[in-house]
């Protein structure tokens, strides 16, 4: 990659969440976090990333509503969101797709590596 894409993680596991962060500097992104929707929203907005990267669960706004604010905004509509999340019923996955995500992972059956190659692939 000889552009360096800004990805903006939202996710309230903090473990979880040093684990992305170091895989994605590790393949050459710049990462910036947020663990709560409210306060990634606003990071989304002042940043512009190349890509967010949402938990649906989080706390004080959760990821549905960050992804249905994000998409309404004329600023952050075109900022491809994939979702990691715990949630991975039919229903859930379909309504994260219908509003907007470029994709969906369940984290328990996720590879960090494959999701980096994945977020690679979603990139110009």
């Amino acid at each position: 990659m000889s552009k360096t894409y800004k990805i903006v993680i939202l996710e309230d596991d903090r473990i979880l969440l040093k684990a992305l962060n170091i895989e994605l500097l590790s393949s050459g992104f710049e990462v910036l976090s947020a663990t709560d929707g409210e306060s990634g929203l606003k990071l989304i907005s002042r940043e512009k990333p190349d890509l967010v990267l949402l938990d649906l669960v989080m706390p004080k706004i959760d990821g549905f509503e960050v992804l249905t604010k994000l998409k309404k905004n004329k600023d952050t509509k075109n900022i491809p969101v994939i979702i990691l999340s715990n949630l991975g019923q039919d229903e859930e996955i379909k309504k994260g797709l219908k509003l907007g995500a470029l994709d969906y992972y369940k984290k328990a059956s996720t590879d960090l590596r494959e999701l980096s190659n994945k977020i690679k692939g979603s990139l110009p």
